[in-house]
């Protein structure tokens, strides 16, 4: 996810040309994402199969919560991001007992997912787009970004699209349905609405993080920082 930065070869396609590199090449995730998607899915399954039973949902979740830990520490996941995803699968799974509700079980994605789109909305007011902390983290930046006019305000725009096109979107579907009790539907959305959601808002970011930036711009991991800008 850290691949050292390159010269585009000549010819290469104009998603590359000055380092316009595919926005999901420079963050990666698919497998995370994924992996999020399989303790829900084992939920409804053990939910429907053991007759509506919650406690059988809840244990299946957690079962393969577990698998899912062991298998990203085997190919070297970090601990803590493993140990942060069960620890959710758990709680998930204590909410819906405590309740009695088995739709509750996916409480926590609602909020979650109503924080994000308040955080990542909240970080663009105060000039901090989300989206450029978590690249210019990833690119070894840090906040050099912020010193280049150009890329702060590219990915302001670019920001905007995971508030709406990502977070309030689940918003408004794990909402509709987790408030009218649909189990399989909230599923079958957990799915859908991890990965293929995630590809396209990067897809639809990237698009409007370099439309936003002046063609001659380098690209992301090369800031224009002017003599006037800190370095930090």
């Amino acid at each position: 996810m850290t691949e050292q930065p390159s010269s585009p070869p000549p010819g290469s396609a104009s998603g590359r040309e000055h380092g316009r590199e595919p926005l999901s090449a420079v963050l990666g995730g698919r497998k995370g994402a994924l992996d999020a998607s399989l303790p829900p899915a084992a939920f409804v399954v053990g939910w429907l199969l053991s007759g509506r039973s919650i406690a059988w949902g809840a244990g299946a979740a957690i079962v393969l919560a577990v698998l899912v830990g062991v298998l990203r520490l085997a190919r070297g996941d970090k601990a803590r991001a493993v140990v942060v995803s069960l620890a959710a699968v758990i709680v998930a799974a204590l909410i819906a007992l405590h309740t009695g509700q088995a739709e509750d079980f996916f409480l926590i994605q609602l909020l979650s997912n109503v924080a994000s789109a308040l955080a990542w909305a909240a970080s663009i007011l105060i000039r901090w787009p989300l989206l450029g902390v978590v690249v210019g983290l990833v690119l070894g930046q840090r906040t050099r970004w912020r010193s280049d006019p150009a890329l702060l305000r590219a990915y302001s725009l670019a920001s905007w699209v995971w508030v709406f096109l990502q977070y309030t979107l689940r918003v408004l579907v794990y909402g509709s349905l987790w408030w009218s009790g649909e189990v399989v539907a909230l599923g079958i959305a957990r799915t859908v609405l991890s990965w293929p959601l995630v590809a396209l808002t990067l897809a639809v970011s990237g698009w409007v993080l370099y439309r936003a930036l002046p063609r001659e711009h380098p690209g992301l991991r090369h800031p224009v920082v002017g003599t006037s800008g800190s370095e930090r």
